[in-house]
């Protein structure tokens, strides 16, 4: 049995997306809720938010192997094997390990769309390199004993998010009450459908040659607002019409679910139950959560995290506890932290 894997993405950058997966991902640890998180943005920023400079050059090696997603997919890239077997994630706490990013993933994109076509001609290597993102995630998981993967990725329509999201069971949408963010979706809903009908007539083509390959379903989970500005606990006027056109926008573009026309069949994104949270900025919180390394749940009066703070610091606590089982009721997983774990 597979390990549930959840992706978080958005063609449209700056939503705050990594900073999501950073949080939940910690948050899923402090439920004791045993969680991968596997940075395929070759961008690394998840990583470098969980690891330190010094660990970064151990991992990244000038000559030799590296310790990261596209070490782990070196054998494959260069035709001499697949795969490594047995990746070794970092720990980075208790129940929250690092499948680490690396700029050289950004080498795959021109094969991996190459092969996108060529698994059509039910070429064996072409499922290999297709499914080399599931696999070794799975693997990843499955040695680390954790029940759940989350995902960071890019923001474009590119072969390697295409290839991330074919190793995604499940999608969850990260966007920001404005233009840019809103047609994101309005991108993005159509090509997931592209992707997942695509990967379905692939599959039938697969040469079942003793290696699995995953389903591909990235289902559309729900959708997290991100970093609204707050006055007297409602959006301020300026994000007010962006906030509204989310909840019709995500079940058009997304669901493929045409609302009928007129204000009243269009729910508040408060009342839409796609929305899995409203989530505020931060502000101050922010910025001292990475001078402290932390997430903003964990700082402390020694962190400056005093007076009013305080507050805001249980706050964010609250909100990213309920976020983080709104995601799991949204995938239909259930948490036991007394459940044995995968082996």
């Amino acid at each position: 049995m597979s390990i549930p894997t959840i992706s978080f993405f958005n063609n449209k950058g700056g939503v705050g997306k990594t900073s999501l997966v950073y949080h939940l991902a910690w948050m899923y640890a402090d439920l004791g809720l045993p969680v991968l998180a596997a940075d395929l943005d070759p961008q690394s920023n998840l990583s470098a938010a969980l690891l330190y400079e010094d660990e970064f050059e151990r991992i990244w090696p000038e000559t030799g192997e590296r310790e990261t997603i596209s070490g782990y997919l070196e054998p494959l890239k260069r035709g001499v094997g697949d795969i490594v077997a047995d990746p070794e994630p970092k720990a980075i706490a208790d129940d929250l390990t690092l499948l680490p990013g690396d700029l050289r993933l950004s080498e795959l994109e021109d094969e991996l769309s190459d092969t996108w076509t060529k698994c059509l001609d039910r070429n064996e290597r072409a499922f290999r390199v297709m499914s080399a993102f599931w696999r070794l995630t799975q693997a990843a998981a499955r040695r680390s004993g954790a029940r759940l993967v989350l995902v960071d990725l890019g923001p474009n329509l590119g072969a390697i998010n295409r290839a991330a999201m074919v190793a995604s069971d499940h999608v969850v949408i990260p966007v920001a009450p404005d233009l840019f963010s809103v047609q994101g979706l309005r991108n993005l809903g159509p090509t997931l459908v592209k992707w997942r009908n695509s990967w379905e007539e692939r599959r039938e083509r697969n040469p079942g040659t003793g290696f699995d390959i995953p389903e591909g379903d990235m289902r559309p989970a729900g959708y997290v607002v991100l970093q609204h500005a707050v006055r007297l606990d409602r959006p301020v006027r300026a994000y007010e019409k962006w906030i509204r056109r989310i909840p019709g926008t995500y079940r058009d573009a997304v669901l493929d679910e045409p609302l009928e026309a007129g204000a009243d069949a269009v729910p508040q994104v408060t009342d839409d139950p796609h929305c899995l949270s409203l989530m505020k900025h931060y502000r101050s919180l922010m910025p001292m959560a990475q001078e402290a390394r932390k997430p903003i749940f964990h700082l402390r009066p020694a962190d400056g995290a005093i007076g009013g703070h305080s507050a805001g610091v249980e706050q964010a606590r609250l909100d990213f506890d309920r976020l983080a089982r709104a995601v799991l009721d949204a995938v239909g997983l259930r948490h036991d932290p007394e459940e044995p774990r995968p082996t």
